[in-house]
């Protein structure tokens, strides 16, 4: 069986699988052992991915090695089944590699564009010829809400809501509708453009606030919830399948 554990800056996912199975999904803080060590106590664990967007996750990965698991540490240098066609490889974040990956996975020989909606809002490209074209990255909705807050002298801190319009009429709401509008707006014109040049443009949502974009987005697309863990299993196969 498989482990696979996308480390980020507060939290920590972690999925096992049983080929492409998925058998189980659990969230932790990023440095809790314990939900890791009930399920190595629960499930046969022989490998396991990691990706993290620290600089490293000493904790997870001593544990997994003194239980005898075999351990990776997703990197640009890892192989990969697809080309990354980009500048500074060793800069780029290994969540979104993975969910570049997974994209390739369900979407084989396709344009496929990857909306990851988290702390950051990244999106990324991947070719029809399993190529990484490249990809954007830009605030999430929590930190543009809290840097109107932290960088103006009244403006209130405001939360998401599923309930705004295009124009408030008071300051909550137009701190609410500024912010949730403009990043919907910025997705769907992120969506028409692509389009424009990729053919039968695939669309794929994630991320803490991916269904709340994808809700709202003007083009089909598919919403995975667990996509970067659903990548790291899929690095982890296609490494042992060259290896």
């Amino acid at each position: 069986m498989n482990l696979a554990i996308d480390i980020g800056n507060s939290s920590c996912k972690t999925g096992v699988y049983s080929a492409d199975k998925k058998e189980h999904i659990s969230y932790a803080g990023a440095d809790d052992t314990i939900e890791l060590k009930d399920i190595m106590s629960r499930f046969p664990v022989k490998r396991a991915m990691i990706s993290s967007v620290r600089k490293d996750a000493p904790g997870i990965e001593q544990l997994l090695v003194k239980a005898g698991i075999e351990v990776h540490l997703l990197s640009h240098n890892t192989p990969l089944p697809f080309h990354l066609s980009y500048e500074s490889p060793e800069t780029l974040g290994t969540d979104r590699i993975a969910a570049v990956a997974a994209a390739h996975n369900m979407f084989r020989g396709s344009n496929v564009l990857v909306i990851d909606a988290g702390t950051a809002v990244t999106i990324d490209l991947l070719g029809s010829g399993s190529i990484y074209l490249g990809g954007n990255i830009s605030p999430g909705l929590e930190m543009r809400f809290r840097s109107l807050h932290d960088y103006t002298a009244r403006l209130p801190l405001v939360d998401k809501s599923d309930s705004f319009g295009n124009l408030g009429l008071n300051t909550t709401d137009s701190i609410r509708s500024g912010v949730q509008s403009g990043l919907v707006f910025e997705i769907n014109d992120y969506i028409r453009t692509l389009k424009k040049n990729n053919k039968d443009l695939k669309i794929i949502f994630t991320g803490g606030d991916g269904e709340f974009l994808a809700s709202r987005a003007e083009a089909r697309h598919e919403l995975v919830p667990d996509l970067v863990v659903d990548g790291l299993n899929y690095i982890l196969n296609y490494n042992a399948e060259i290896s």
